[in-house]
């Protein structure tokens, strides 16, 4: 992708219910694929409104936004638009606890045990429960995601379902593991750290516990439509029965289980480190840029860029029932033992990131210098990212790579 300005240097319509919705581009040419995946999304796809960042070495390239905040079309989504990403906040919390680690004068290769004595798993490192080694995607029993203590007690008396090197994806405890371990080691909240040592000094329009003066930018969520193509799959067989250990690692964790849930205050300002982030495109892929180092501030040192970097655990997921790689706390595109080869490509030409339930996403791509995020409000119900958040991401890898190779993403 060619150096561009970041200024904004044009305009292109997008039709969306028959209106035409205005959509500012930063860096419009030479992005010809990003735009045209975007405006896709809306005519094919039943894109309702969303945004889409790309930053390269420290400033905003590509700038695209579109649609309505809300589906009778009376608040348009603009640039400045928040929306829950769910799981796309584990990269940020993740980065949070690796920060704090490091000005403790820890690491990730700490037994969880030396900090947390009645984990159920102490010997375990935190860098395997950063990967999801521990075996604790769910609860032995249920608890409020509102009341961290019990949730820390209820974490306590569960039994590890696997223990390293197996892993399975944690899409709630994980939270509850993050924010209990930044408790011990500094006295506070995950969401407090946060905002002190990395979202206010660098202006980042991602938050893990959104203040009441952002209410007004915030869309509403809303669910897709059910692929059925994907019923037949491992994840969703288990998924669907009650009682399976897929659906209790999604369920044992109550009181933000509901997209008309996550469309409230109280999950704005949960403080959630699993799944509680809101963001705006610009956001998320300015958090990245930092990922990378390309932030003029350098708040990660090289040592926490090394442990967001290297991946800890590549392999079959017992929760995901599909093959995934782990940093600590960052997803990457997981390898064909066999080849060697991406089987995925998610997170760029060899990047990290995060998905978020519905298709938020967003990563940091180190060989090219260049960060993405995309925020819409139209969820897609898949596993890992759907077809709307495939198709940027293949656009992106194409303006990037001259020859214009479809990768299969």
């Amino acid at each position: 992708m060619p150096d561009l300005p970041s200024r904004a240097v044009g305009s292109k319509l997008f039709r969306q219910g028959g209106e035409a919705v205005p959509a500012r581009l930063r860096g419009m040419k030479g992005a010809r694929h990003i735009i045209e995946a975007f405006e896709k999304n809306f005519r094919d796809y039943g894109e309702l409104g969303a945004s889409v960042s790309i930053w390269k070495e420290g400033r905003e390239i590509v700038s695209l936004h579109s649609g309505f905040a809300v589906a009778d079309e009376t608040r348009p989504w603009t640039e400045h638009s928040l929306a829950p990403v769910y799981s796309a906040t584990k990269g940020p919390a993740s980065a949070v606890l690796l920060l704090a680690l490091h000005q403790q004068g820890a690491s990730p290769e700490m037994s969880m045990g030396e900090l947390w004595p009645e984990f159920p798993l102490p010997y375990a490192t935190i860098a395997q429960m950063m990967s999801h080694q521990c075996g604790l995607a769910a609860f032995s029993r249920q608890a409020d995601v509102f009341d961290h203590e019990d949730c820390v007690r209820a974490l306590e008396e569960t039994a590890p379902a696997w223990q390293p090197p197996e892993h399975g994806y944690h899409p709630h405890t994980y939270g509850v593991m993050l924010d209990e371990l930044m408790i011990r080691l500094t006295g506070e909240r995950l969401w407090a750290y946060w905002d002190e040592y990395i979202r206010l000094p660098l202006n980042l329009d991602f938050f893990i516990r959104l203040p009441e003066s952002e209410f007004s930018r915030m869309a509403v969520l809303y669910p897709g439509k059910m692929d059925m193509s994907n019923m037949g799959t491992p994840f969703y067989l288990e998924y669907m029965k009650k009682g399976t250990p897929v659906h209790r690692a999604f369920n044992t964790l109550t009181g933000l289980n509901s997209v008309r849930q996550m469309n409230t205050p109280a999950a704005w300002t949960s403080g959630m480190p699993a799944f509680g982030g809101v963001a705006s495109a610009r956001g998320m892929a300015q958090f990245y840029q930092a990922c990378l180092g390309l932030d003029e501030l350098k708040v990660f040192p090289e040592t926490v860029l090394g442990w967001m970097k290297d991946v800890v655990v590549d392999g079959p997921d017992l929760t995901l029932k599909t093959p995934t790689a782990f940093s600590c706390g960052f997803m990457h595109d997981p390898v064909d033992p066999s080849t060697g080869r991406k089987l995925r490509h998610l997170f760029g030409f060899g990047g990290f990131g995060h998905a978020g339930a519905g298709g938020s996403h967003a990563y940091a791509d180190p060989e090219y210098g260049l960060s993405f995020g995309y925020v819409m409000n139209r969820m897609d119900l898949n596993v890992l990212p759907g077809v709307k958040t495939r198709h940027l991401i293949n656009a992106a890898m194409k303006e990037i790579h001259e020859d214009g190779d479809d990768f299969d993403t």
